[in-house]
């Protein structure tokens, strides 16, 4: 049995309700004991292993990624952290560290990044091994896994004995994981792990956008190996050597009685016969995975009948020429004033508005109706929190506000204290325990690299570094999805294509469930069922012209989630990447919408991947069209789903740029993105803001790149960029009633210290300005609701609040895990406000809206409107404000916005501070090359 840590400072959360009472049981120490004999089968072992010699960086290279490598446990083991909070070896060694960047970012030197952060050097110290492990008695592979955080480091003297090892390290750290996003990506989770309405949920919101059936998965892998040639064969043998260790693993657990302990809570295994099967993993488990993920992160587009909906609103109201307008200007597809991350001038046009629309469907008014996804619900699947969960589910699968998450800081040597650029990048992926992400080196034939990659699929690391690189992504969000509009024809379920009458393909999942020891929700079953065309899966029905239609989603990047796999070999290949140029020509190989950023000890490198498709002439990317060839792709094969896309030269790009930021926001000039918001404040200013004034001082240091980012992390980005604007109105003239000139006092002393949603001291958990955060959080819907609604009118208000959220603050419940989910301010009115103010205030606005909207563009009037809401929000208290969940107390202002480890099995994990950064982290700075 591993070591185990008691529980440490960190917040501890509340038994979840998936693990319920029984754990309080007085027998429990008896069972506990009971299963305490099988000890792990990896001993600590000598080594003389040393630090790679093919290592670049100096020990300058850095990562983090919480809560912990060890992401399996066994029965034993989730007992006693469900009684009594002891935690298995390495599950929460990261999150300490992690979360006290917030309180130490402050006087962050070089020579302390460690303490926040890994040394990410290969190799380990021969004094610093915790074990060395030769996976299945193999000669030709061995793990060895440190003290500090038991990273495993993987080396190999042949491939698959190398990629064997990978498999193996995997399920070790993430078995029970691994098998849950299986059977997401296949939508059978609930009859694999429980019925909870989570679970409900997010099988269906992952279905509904990628229904494949087992013939798709295995087409899928087939066709991506056919067409990459040497490449390709070499991907498909990696793929089987990896899975052959994955087995491997769940073979020796079972036997040796040291597997997951929520096979048996969950009641696939027997803890006293060992009766019960863990099935082996299959090369067609690993598309399923990449569905998940790419849909979850790399997807762009979307929400094409959301956009129809709020066009015909404001056209409605201003008629069709000016509510075109006002559409437009609230649209900001290409907003001037919008941060770039390539901002030297370079345009890369890409959906832009054509001069003359073609083959747009736009429904009639009224007529949308949203394809079911569940039929025939029985028992707890008919309950009204089941039904909710669908209604999220669908709307997060279906509009354009994805959220994408993650960010980037990049600085050239030419600004740095050193000489070499600096690099301070990584993915918001979210939080769960264990975490979506696992970390690894990888070393052996045509293989060198450490980083973090999605558990199930890290035969190559996919985010991280080689011997003399680092790389990261944030997620880009481009178009790569259309709404096409297919003509029914002799009944509900067949199409005209290409003036034949088609049937749809009807693709369904059956799943049932009844109450086990992890999840108790009662029995119950429901029916998926998906219809399909050959321009995608329906998703709406409606009326065009009196014509009845259904209206499908078709992306490039359906029915080929495999084909990234070539991107990230070429990333894990010494032999490949050796420069910019060549980091740019392996993420082209990457079909997601992802923004890829490299850095060296010489260059910086910008590349924005996915398969762009070109459109017809005349198309609108924007709107649904019809399902004509007039209109289709161009050299689109709906055999294959295949067309032509545009070149790399056309995607965004850059090297050597004086520096990068990224958080999601706008890519270039000219290049429009899916989601609606990018405009004149986004949370990419918080970075651009920071990174610019370092530059332009210069000698910018890894400790003070890594401040700006913690810096960022902290600030509330409408308290930074829009609340001084809107105090400017309010201060136009003397506040004389008590309770709102108290009010502008608390907001105005908070833009002074600086806007943030910091701790008083570290553990404290009180923010410093309390009052005014809580203010600020009640008075924001309160004002853009008062500022805007009563010119757009409540219809076109809420079309336009259905396409881009009204906010995004760290204590609300948004995106894929809902709330305490860490990312923040990714989408919301704050570019609105921003510009209808300045507006008001007489300012000059660079693609301002239409018309002013607050107090009808008065400013008397507006700053009576902001005084009279501000006046409300002061009154609520702080238990309105913050109601409470199932993790946190009404009132608690800082547990609304912890950061929650959300459990994915059976360790749970403290509270962690609220910090809007990356979860997973490289701080990196190369001294020399190749």
């Amino acid at each position: 049995m591993p070591r185990r840590t008691p529980r440490t400072a960190l917040d501890r959360q509340r038994t979840p309700r998936r693990f319920p009472k029984f754990l309080g049981a007085a027998s429990i120490c008896a069972l506990i004991a009971a299963l305490l004999s099988p000890l792990t089968q990896a001993a600590a072992a000598d080594s003389t292993t040393a630090l790679a010699a093919n290592d670049y960086c100096g020990g300058q290279c850095s990562d983090i990624l919480p809560p912990g490598q060890n992401g399996n446990a066994t029965l034993a083991q989730i007992l006693l952290n469900q009684a009594f909070g002891i935690q298995p070896d390495h599950a929460e060694d990261q999150l300490g560290p992690y979360n006290n960047l917030a309180s130490g970012a402050a006087t962050l030197t070089d020579a302390k990044i460690n303490d926040f952060f890994n040394d990410a050097s290969f190799g380990v110290a021969s004094d610093q091994v915790a074990s060395t492990t030769a996976p299945g008695g193999r000669t030709d592979v061995t793990i060895v896994r440190d003290k500090k955080t038991g990273v495993p480091h993987i080396t190999g003297t042949t491939r698959y004995g190398t990629e064997y090892g990978a498999g193996y390290a995997a399920a070790q750290d993430r078995l029970w994981l691994m098998d849950v996003f299986r059977h997401v990506g296949r939508g059978q989770l609930t009859s694999f792990a429980g019925g909870a309405s989570s679970n409900q949920g997010l099988e269906q919101e992952f279905w509904r956008n990628a229904p494949y059936t087992e013939a798709d998965l295995q087409a899928q892998i087939d066709n991506a190996i056919a067409n990459n040639g040497a490449r390709g064969q070499q991907a498909l043998t990696d793929a089987n050597a990896y899975i052959d260790g994955i087995n491997t693993y769940i073979d020796a657990s079972d036997s040796g009685r040291y597997f997951p302990g929520e096979y048996v809570l969950t009641g696939h295994k027997d803890s006293i016969t060992n009766a019960g099967t863990i099935d082996h993993f299959k090369i067609t488990d690993l598309v399923a995975l990449a569905s998940v993920i790419g849909s979850l992160f790399g997807s762009g587009g979307g929400g094409e009948v959301n956009n129809a909906i709020s066009l015909l609103a404001a056209q409605s109201k201003y008629g069709v020429t000016e509510g075109t307008k006002v559409w437009e200007s609230f649209r900001e597809r290409n907003d001037p004033e919008a941060v770039l991350t390539v901002h030297n001038g370079e345009s890369f046009p890409y959906a832009s508005k054509p001069d003359t629309a073609q083959g747009e469907a736009l429904p009639d008014a009224g007529s949308v109706t949203q394809e079911p996804l569940v039929y025939d619900r029985t028992g707890s699947a008919a309950t009204a929190t089941a039904t909710s969960a669908s209604a999220t589910a669908a709307a997060t699968t279906l509009t354009s506000a994805k959220r994408g998450m993650s960010n980037a800081l990049v600085v050239s040597g030419k600004y740095t204290a050193s000489g070499h650029p600096i690099a301070v990048f990584g993915p918001q992926t979210g939080y769960f325990a264990p975490q979506l992400l696992m970390l690894q080196e990888i070393q052996g034939p045509g293989l060198s690299a450490r980083g973090a990659s999605f558990a199930g699929l890290s035969m190559y690391v996919e985010l991280g570094r080689g011997q003399d690189y680092s790389w990261s992504a944030t997620t880009s969000g481009q178009d790569i999805i259309d709404t096409y509009a297919v003509e029914l024809c002799q009944d509900d379920y067949h199409y005209l294509y290409h003036g034949t009458c088609t049937a749809m393909d009807k693709v369904e999942r059956t799943n049932s469930w009844k109450p086990t020891t992890a999840d108790g929700t009662a029995a119950g079953s429901y029916r998926m069922q998906v219809y399909r065309t050959k321009y995608g899966p329906v998703e709406y029905r409606a009326t065009v012209g009196g014509k009845k239609v259904a209206y499908t989603t078709l992306r490039s990047s359906y029915m080929h989630e495999a084909d990234s796999i070539i991107g990230f070999q070429m990333l894990n290949d010494p032999d490949y990447v050796k420069s910019p140029q060549t980091f740019q020509s392996a993420v082209q190989h990457i079909n997601y919408t992802f923004n890829w950023f490299y850095a060296d000890s010489s260059h910086t490198a910008y590349y924005n991947s996915g398969d762009n498709p070109v459109r017809a002439a005349g198309v609108d990317a924007e709107f649904p069209v019809w399902a004509q060839a007039a209109y289709e792709w161009r050299n689109w094969d709906p055999t294959t789903n295949t067309a032509s896309y545009t070149p790399p030269s056309a995607h965004p790009n850059s090297i050597d740029q004086d520096y990068y930021i990224s958080w999601n926001n706008k890519q270039a000039k000219d290049y429009t993105t899916a989601p609606w918001g990018d405009g004149s404040v986004h949370r990419g200013n918080l970075l651009e803001d920071r990174v610019k004034k370092l530059v332009a001082a210069g000698g910018v240091t890894r400790s003070s790149l890594t401040k700006a980012m913690a810096d960022a992390a902290l600030a509330d980005l409408r308290a930074e960029d829009v609340l001084p604007k809107l105090l400017k109105v309010i201060n136009s003239s003397t506040v004389t009633d008590t309770t709102a000139a108290a009010a502008v006092t608390k907001l105005s002393d908070w833009v002074t210290a600086g806007a943030k949603r910091k701790e008083t001291s570290a553990g404290s958990k009180t923010y410093s300005n309390a009052d005014a955060i809580r203010i600020l959080d009640a008075w924001w819907p309160l004002l853009v609701k008062a500022e805007f609604e009563p010119g757009l009118g409540a219809d076109l208000y809420t079309a336009f609040s259905n396409n881009l959220p009204i906010d995004e603050s760290p204590s609300a419940a948004h995106g894929p895990t809902g709330a305490h989910a860490g990312s923040s301010f990714q989408y919301g009115w704050w570019s609105y406000v921003d510009k209808d103010i300045r507006a008001v205030l007489g300012e000059s606005v660079q693609g301002g809206l239409s018309q002013k909207y607050c107090g009808g563009g008065t400013l008397s009037a507006c700053r009576d409107a902001l005084i009279s809401t501000l006046k409300t929000a002061a009154g609520l208290t702080a238990a309105q404000v913050y109601p409470g969940d199932d993790q946190c107390s009404a009132g608690d202002q800082w547990c609304a916005d912890s950061i929650v480890q959300r459990t994915l099995g059976g360790i749970k994990h403290g509270k962690i501070t609220w910090q809007n950064r990356p979860t997973y982290q490289q701080v990196v700075e190369y001294t020399s090359h190749r």
